[in-house]
């Protein structure tokens, strides 16, 4: 049993214990349907959550970090309603659901830091709809590399070189864009000077033109095409 540490997201006197369980990548914290008991704060490490069809198929709903909260789902139905799953080893925070209700009556800024983590997964849902619904692919694209870059900023790390912990086919799943989609975006924008990608390696060069940017100009052949035509 460790101490919680202090952290942005949430603070919790170092006085109360919870347990910390190390998950490799690939592994399950918790699974849709599983009974709702407990909530489990992302100490270190990266993982998605995800929804699963009745083929089996996923759709990513994100890509929780250092700070982040799983399980919120949970509460309502008393059931998670997605699956949480490890992309790289994870440190994972546990904390029952009983026993965070009963230190909130009693310490009112933890349920202050529950309601502010939950407004916040929200907030990140409703820009994302905004996102699928309006922008091009490679917009799509471009506000997801920003995403990135402000979220490791925001936990110590770089928010300029990086490397993408998930695969482009679950970006795509998260963006609503297809495989192909994502991984000639990130191609075109290497091409152009925006970033350097080396597979899962990315470094950014123009942070604000990517955070702008609506769709890429047209390339050289698409040029040649247009005046031919």
């Amino acid at each position: 049993m460790l101490r919680i540490p202090l952290n942005s997201t949430l603070n919790v006197d170092s006085e109360y214990l919870f347990q910390h369980v190390q998950f490799k990548s690939g592994q399950r914290i918790h699974t849709i349907g599983q009974t709702f008991d407990m909530l489990y704060i992302v100490n270190s490490g990266f993982l998605k959550t995800v929804m699963v069809d009745e083929s089996g198929s996923e759709q990513v709903l994100g890509f929780p970090m250092k700070g982040d909260i799983i399980g919120i789902d949970g509460i309502h139905g008393k059931k998670y309603a997605s699956e949480a799953v490890a992309l790289s080893n994870c440190d994972i925070i546990l904390v029952p659901f009983k026993k965070f209700s009963a230190l909130g009556r009693t310490h009112a800024e933890l349920e202050t830091a529950l309601y502010s983590v939950m407004s916040r997964e929200l907030m990140r849902e409703q820009v994302m709809i905004s996102m699928l619904g309006s922008l091009s692919a490679e917009a799509r694209v471009a506000r997801f590399l920003v995403f990135l870059s402000e979220r490791f900023a925001g936990i110590g790390y770089s928010g300029k070189e990086f490397n993408l912990r998930m695969t482009r086919h679950e970006i795509g799943s998260y963006l609503g864009l297809t495989l192909e989609t994502v991984s000639r975006t990130l191609s075109a924008f290497n091409e152009i000077g925006l970033i350097s990608v080396d597979q899962r390696a990315v470094v950014i060069h123009d942070f604000n033109a990517l955070k702008t940017l609506r769709r890429l100009p047209p390339s050289r052949a698409q040029k040649k095409k247009q005046l031919v035509n």
